[in-house]
């Protein structure tokens, strides 16, 4: 059997946590399994590193943000692979220069292209635990690239697809997933099984427990992952293709805070105005969320749209500097807001939902800014100091608590 297992910084924080994992790794291989494992960098490396980039030069490169930070994914294998010998058990650690793990060329925020197998294959048939540095790919210039936050998730599900995988486990510091973020909503109730489609729109809605590529690419390849803690041996929560079927209208409510408004007035009020708009933001790779526009009045009209605050000043950027060709009067922008969402299948066939949900955020004084919807999800925009009591409110109005 062929395992890959992942586990992200907060597992691999200090030498105790280290050796915590290299037991557990010890463990499968020790039952005749053959083990890949996928780290993140240790604890808040990352963001350390993000500081030290900062003091040097508040505005780096793109390409040489991530030649800094794709080094913190490799102290963590090489740490990992030192541990797994230390307890005498064989084991490689690989960067992914090494695997090769084929990505695009967009520094910062790339994807996977292809991953070649032979190297990990070569090893694992020398009977080593191969270790591979998560978040990080290698480009056609033959450049290290970034996956984004969360990128080690899609390393394991990469893996897991390429090598043909019988079992896909993420670790994390949480032993599943909730209905709620726990940290937030402590009578959060732990999920044993979830679809696909439904943990990639909580995953893509500010759940933080999985990367949502990771859950695009496992619906792809029919990858089954488990989620569970890297501390505690519990069973975890398992997302496949269908799970099984709860009485419940939603699965979960999830907050990102990691959103900006920005809104375009006084644009021309005719056919293709928005598709210029959002064209020349889609060009720069920038994605839209949630979008509203007003009615048109006196030849003109205003578009107001959501994007993540990691893009929001290359996206004002952009704008303003096609601001004439686009016919866009005037700007303006709110970082200060975050989308609630709820998700679940069960909203499908039970008429009502919008309105608890709406209801839920009335009796709590909360005030909706904007409002999105697709099959399976509802999300709102709301003023960010009111995020934590909307995910409060919403979660007790739908009764998902233990």
């Amino acid at each position: 059997m062929l395992v890959v297992k992942k586990f992200g910084g907060s597992s691999v924080a200090d030498k105790e946590r280290i050796f915590n994992v290299a037991r557990r790794c010890a463990e499968e291989y020790q039952m005749g399994n053959d083990v890949i494992v996928v780290l993140s960098a240790m604890g808040d490396t990352t963001d350390e590193l993000l500081e030290k980039a900062a003091e040097i030069n508040p505005y780096p490169s793109k390409r040489e943000l991530d030649m800094l930070l794709t080094t913190g994914e490799q102290v963590s294998v090489a740490l990992m692979a030192m541990a797994l010998q230390f307890l005498n058990v064989p084991a490689i650690s690989l960067n992914a220069f090494q695997v090769k793990m084929h990505s695009t060329a967009r520094n910062g925020n790339a994807r996977f292209k292809r991953v070649d197998t032979d190297r990990i294959t070569h090893e694992l048939e020398n009977r080593k635990i191969v270790i591979v540095t998560g978040f990080q790919g290698v480009n056609h210039y033959g450049d290290y690239t970034t996956l984004g936050r969360g990128g080690s998730d899609t390393t394991a599900v990469a893996l897991a697809a390429a090598m043909h995988a019988d079992k896909c486990e993420i670790y994390t510091d949480v032993d599943g997933v909730y209905t709620a973020d726990p940290r937030v909503v402590p009578n959060a109730r732990k999920i044993e099984e979830i679809t696909y489609d439904e943990m990639l729109e909580l995953a893509t809605s500010g759940a933080k427990v999985l990367h949502n590529r990771s859950v695009e690419m496992a619906k792809k390849y029919g990858v089954e992952l488990v989620v569970r803690s890297s501390l505690n041996t519990e069973e975890g929560t398992l997302v496949k293709e269908v799970a099984k079927v709860e009485k419940m209208l939603i699965t979960g409510v999830a907050a990102d805070k990691n959103t900006a408004r920005i809104s375009v007035m006084g644009v021309e009020d005719k056919p293709g105005t928005a598709f210029k708009i959002f064209n020349t933001l889609a060009k720069h790779n920038i994605n839209v969320d949630i979008i509203l526009q007003s009615v048109g009045r006196d030849g003109t009209k205003d578009i107001t749209f959501t994007v993540s605050q990691d893009d929001l000043k290359e996206a004002m950027e952009v704008l303003e500097a096609r601001k004439e060709a686009l016919t866009i009067k005037e700007m303006n922008y709110n970082e200060k807001v975050a989308k609630v969402s709820i998700v679940g299948a069960g909203m499908l066939s039970n008429p009502g939902v919008a309105a608890t949900m709406f209801e839920s955020l009335s009796n709590s004084n909360i005030n909706i800014n904007m409002i999105s919807t697709s099959e399976i999800r509802i999300t709102v925009l709301i003023d960010e100091k009111d995020a934590d009591r909307a995910l409060v409110a919403i979660h007790d109005g739908f009764g998902l608590e233990d």
